[in-house]
Order: C-alpha cells, then structure tokens, then sequence
C-alpha cells in the first residue's frame, strides 16, 4: 500500500537541507525581519496575481467562501490575494484564515488589530497533516510545502483528500534547473538581500541594522533562499507524492507558471463540486 510505504527521499530530486527559519533557537526578530523581506519579494514577483487565479479555481469546489491558510508563518502574500479577489473578481462573503503549527503572535496581533472581519490570524495551533473536520474550505500552503519532508507532505495531502477539501499548494521556484545552480544561487541571493531590504515594509531601523552594519540578514536569507529552491518538490517528485492518493471524485492538478523572476510551481486537489 502506497500510504503507508515510506517515501523513498533519495529518489527525488529534491534534498532535505536545513533552513535557519525552521530553527528553534533562531531568534525570533530575525525571522521576522526574514518574513518581511519574503512577503516583499512576493510583491516584487507578484505572487499574488498567479495565487489570485489558482485560489478562485479552489473555491469553486469549496462549499464556503472561506480559506484556511496552513504555515502562515509571519505573514505572505494571502491578505493581499485576498483583496484583490473581492475587489477584481467581485467574490463576497470571502474569508481568510491564517494559521500555523506555532502561531506567530506579533503577526496575529497586528493582523487581528486590523479590525477586518474577513482576515484573521488564529492564535490556535493548526498541525497541516490533522486539520480539524470542522474547518471548511480552501487549503492553502504558500511556500511552504517544501518545508515538510516527503512522507508528511503525503500526510498533509491525505488528510485533505479524506476530508474532501480543496487545496492549493504553490511555490516560487520549479526547481527545474540544474543542482550547481541552487548555490549559484547563494551569492545572487545576498546581492538582491542588499539591493531590495530598502523597500521593505514595514520599514524598521533594526532591518538595516542587521543588513548593512552587522550582515546577518543576507546571509541567513541567502541560505534559506539557497536551499528553498534546493528542497522544492519538482513535478516529478510531486508524482511520487501522490502515489496511491486516489479517490473517486477527487482530483489533482499540477503545473508550472511563467512569471518574474522564472517559472513557479504549484498543485491543487480538487473534490467534486458538491462532494464535500
């Protein structure tokens, strides 16, 4: 049974490397500092504009209007795909949810301070392979499944195939090109860390402190950038992920997208309208 087989990790391209993010011990005004100038380059690549179609095609085979973000993290491109489909795409009712395994609390706060009804951050813990049966709605991981090692990315997928629940999975890299280059990557990745930390908002002193007097940002950011594209789920890998994840009525759709910065990855598993 391909459930419960473990995923051989040494057959896909992709390799299981750490990022200083995932860290326990890592400081957490670093990450912050780190999720800021991630949601930036979001902008910059507009991640929002191809996250806007792939989530209206989720919510078509959701039975509310509703979106459960899973590995929220300290914030990313959500809030804004969000705005742009009730403001673009004329979709009413339209709510978001932001979670994580390890709620970040100052971007809860910040978030939930906004007084919009319609985008919360839930303090709750969320663990993404045991989403509760009474959340209804889109899933979605945004650069985020790459974190997770193979065998509980499957999880992550099966919970969600059993509960009959869409879910949108996407990823800023295809991780198409040749293995030299995920550390080509590396000094490109601290060049851009020194050129883009000025546009980022919101701005903060310690942010420049932390780039330019002592470089600890571009470093860490330039590894975790690194190795980000060095762990992302090829196509093929994608397929070994969804061995034996079948069921009638549902189904998966994977694919990658031209855009700035090179193409973009994503998957999405659809039930049938009405199903769930």
């Amino acid at each position: 049974n391909n459930l419960n087989n473990p995923i051989r990790n040494n057959m896909m391209k992709r390799i299981q490397l750490f990022e200083f993010e995932d860290l326990t011990w890592f400081p957490a005004f670093l990450r912050q500092y780190m999720m800021r100038f991630i949601t930036t380059m979001h902008g910059l690549l507009d991640s929002s504009s191809h996250l806007k179609t792939l989530v209206e095609k989720g919510l078509k085979h959701s039975s509310k209007p509703e979106i459960i973000d899973l590995c929220s993290g300290g914030g990313g491109p959500m809030p804004e795909v969000i705005n742009k489909l009730k403001s673009e795409n004329g979709i009413k009712g339209l709510k978001l949810t932001m979670t994580d395994l390890y709620p970040d609390k100052r971007m809860a706060k910040k978030v939930n301070y906004q007084n919009d009804p319609s985008i919360t951050y839930s303090t709750t813990s969320m663990d993404a392979t045991n989403v509760p049966s009474d959340a209804i709605g889109l899933r979605t991981m945004i650069c985020s499944m790459h974190h997770m090692k193979p065998d509980t990315a499957k999880l992550i997928l099966k919970n969600t195939m059993e509960a009959q629940q869409p879910i949108c999975i996407y990823e800023i890299s295809d991780n198409s090109f040749q293995k030299a280059i995920w550390w080509i990557a590396f000094p490109i990745n601290i060049l851009t860390t020194l050129l883009i930390t000025p546009v980022v908002r919101p701005f903060s002193l310690g942010q420049l402190i932390f780039t330019y007097l002592i470089p600890i940002l571009p470093i860490v950011i330039a590894w975790d950038g690194a190795v980000s594209n060095a762990r992302t789920y090829t196509l093929e890998d994608m397929d070994q992920i969804l061995e034996g994840l079948n069921s009638n009525g549902y189904s998966w759709e994977k694919g990658s997208i031209k855009g700035k910065g090179g193409n973009k990855l994503y998957l999405l598993g659809l039930p049938e309208v009405g199903s769930n």
